[in-house]
């Protein structure tokens, strides 16, 4: 390892950064080291704009993929080289705005409705009531259930942080009922073995399999239920920076694309998703 690569790697880790970022940041320093075949302490501003130039148009990523390359190699000559400013510009084709194919209430529960194995049902039927990310839903706890004060315990979720997302009356119900049948001990959502959690490509899998046995043909995996959350509490009439906090969001404007998505004025009802759902399967 270098001395270089050892100092981002302590900079990242004092910083409490995911092993996630650090994996990223580390992986664009790298590649710039090695498009160029030389350490980047000694690279000037010029080779780094052309660098960035090279990423759109030579290598064809996306404005996403540019972006996360940006974000380690700013890190690395703000944080860890002590530059003073970092003036490099990226210039990449807007994004089309799409709106994804947003699930209604009733195909959510049409999914459910679908997904036969009781274990799993449950596990879906959790993702969407609390709007979990699959990494989420796939590494809850039996002891982050909080029946008590009606919440669940979300542990160093995306960005490395914790948060509490609610516990509804009909969730609780049937997570006990979930806990009776099937005796959970560590992981919440275990695989075959109790004491391994499940893994996220076989939530994925599952979700997708219910889907399709549904009828159901919108683009989307898991991630679709906690869209629909975020949409149907937003149409339920839940105030957006409340939103923010249950979804875990750093900025209300990551939030507030969601307000954008839906087509209706609010509706003042209650936030419990689940209960909702019952309609529909009269």
């Amino acid at each position: 390892m270098t001395p270089l690569r050892e100092k981002m790697i302590d900079a990242m880790l004092v910083r409490g950064f995911s092993r996630r970022t650090q994996k990223s940041y580390l992986d664009s320093v790298s590649q710039l080291a090695t498009h160029y075949h030389r350490t980047p302490d000694v690279l000037t501003s010029n080779q780094l704009q052309d660098y960035f130039l090279y990423l759109v148009k030579q290598r064809k990523l996306s404005a996403a993929s540019c972006r996360l390359y940006l974000n380690g190699i700013r890190f690395l000559y703000l944080k860890v080289l002590g530059w003073s400013e970092f003036d490099i510009q990226l210039h990449t084709p807007k994004r089309p705005q799409r709106i994804p194919e947003l699930l209604s209430q009733r195909e959510v529960a049409c999914i459910l409705s679908h997904c036969h194995n009781a274990k799993h049902r449950v596990m879906l039927t959790t993702c969407y009531a609390c709007g979990l990310r699959v990494s989420e839903l796939v590494a809850l706890q039996v002891k982050q259930i909080d029946s008590d004060r009606n919440i669940i315990r979300i542990e160093q979720a995306k960005g490395g942080k914790d948060r509490h997302v609610i516990l509804t009356h009909h969730l609780l119900i049937l997570l006990r009922e979930y806990w009776q049948r099937f005796h959970p001990e560590v992981w919440l959502f275990y695989g075959r073995d109790k004491q391994v959690g499940l893994h996220m490509a076989t939530a994925q899998k599952v979700f997708k399999k219910a889907k399709h046995e549904a009828g159901i043909t919108k683009i989307g995996g898991i991630h679709g239920l906690r869209h629909a959350y975020a949409t149907h509490q937003l149409e339920a009439g839940m105030p957006v920076h409340q939103l923010q906090r249950l979804l875990g969001h750093n900025s209300v404007k990551t939030t507030m694309r969601y307000a954008h998505w839906i087509p209706t004025q609010p509706r003042d009802k209650d936030v419990d998703l689940l209960a909702a759902l019952e309609v529909h399967h009269d």
